[in-house]
């Protein structure tokens, strides 16, 4: 333990933001573990630190005996007056154990304890940092994509973090150097310690991408109201503006579209539809079923979240969408139940 291991203490500190008195005290445990180790025994050891002057020690207790029986706990009388002439039988003595006299076995232990601290420290202070920005946006480059599974690793500030492939969009294909942006879902908390789960299909995605680039939205003039999502493929998103002279579409698209462009672009062209939100519910699906033009919507007797929307014969493969797309969103977007009828199928 000499000035080059508190040089790289200073280092970890300085690079990784690791405390070093956090790491001395891993170095008190890795070398008692390594005593401990090589002994059978920790507790007559105890470890004197010395920032200072660069030092770190390992003392013994030892109790002064006429006869020897165990040459981890006693010493004779005979040894301990070659150190001082004072000692008497029943007094305790402390000798250094040198560290380089440490079997193999004991050296490996003290270099995995030190290194475990480090991971420990590491991953505290990460989960720690992204406590705060659970449900927020953060950008991070691509490092490595396994080939086996998909799952990409980023490289997000000092940290690499895991983007696994079901959280990835079917369409993307990520790269190694890419920059994206991914939205933190939650801090895990299992038997292998604390992860941070990234996304990018998550619809809170898409709305801290629209609080990014709209700023009456930052600024509380529009609100999101409801994001109904399809990963890569289509989203809608209903909002409402707080000032009568506020256009939230409008602001939500952009001059010449720049902001819902730019918001497309980091979805992988991924559709948008901006819908005007309503609190009158008829008005809300009409709206929820674009770029669909709905005649009528009527409240089903059966339930108080069923519908029924009325189509133009020339309209209903549109408001149903493909795969029945428009229709699915528009019930996820709304909340309700929506039965969608052309006015030929009522007629039958």
């Amino acid at each position: 333990m000499n000035k080059e291991f508190f040089d790289a203490l200073d280092m970890l500190e300085k690079e990784k933001g690791i405390p070093k008195d956090y790491m001395i005290d891993k170095v008190e445990t890795a070398l008692l573990s390594a005593y401990r180790k090589d002994t059978g025994r920790k507790d007559n050891a105890h470890v004197k630190i010395d920032p200072e002057k660069k030092e770190i020690k390992l003392y013994k207790r030892l109790t002064v005996v006429e006869q020897v029986t165990n040459p981890s706990t006693e010493i004779s009388l005979e040894e301990a007056h070659q150190k001082s002439k004072k000692y008497d039988i029943g007094d305790i003595i402390e000798v250094e154990v040198r560290t380089k006299n440490f079997g193999r076995i004991a050296a490996q232990t003290a270099k995995q304890v030190i290194i475990q601290g480090i991971r420990e420290a590491e991953r505290g202070m990460m989960i720690k940092e992204y406590e705060e920005k659970k449900e927020e946006i953060v950008s991070g480059v691509v490092v490595r994509v396994d080939p086996t599974t998909g799952n990409a690793t980023l490289e997000i500030g000092k940290n690499e973090m895991v983007l696994y492939r079901h959280e990835q969009m079917e369409v993307e294909n990520l790269q190694v150097g890419d920059r994206i942006k991914v939205f933190i879902t939650e801090i895990k908390k299992d038997t292998r310690g604390p992860s941070v789960v990234l996304s990018r299909v998550h619809p809170g995605l898409v709305k801290r991408l629209f609080e990014l680039e709209v700023p009456e939205i930052k600024d509380g003039i529009v609100e999101i109201k409801a994001i109904a999502r399809e990963a890569g493929s289509r989203t809608k998103i209903a909002v409402v503006s707080h000032d009568p002279n506020v256009d939230p579409i409008g602001a939500c698209i952009g001059p010449k579209g720049i902001r819902k462009n730019n918001i497309t672009a980091e979805l992988c062209g991924e559709k948008i539809d901006i819908i005007p939100y309503s609190e009158n519910s008829e008005e809300f699906i009409a709206a929820a079923l674009a770029p669909a033009t709905v005649e009528s919507v009527i409240k089903l007797p059966e339930s108080d979240r069923a519908y029924r929307v009325i189509v133009a014969d020339d309209q209903l493969s549109l408001a149903i969408g493909k795969e029945g797309q428009n229709a699915r969103l528009a019930a996820k977007l709304t909340g309700y139940k929506i039965d969608i009828k052309s006015r030929r199928m009522l007629e039958q």
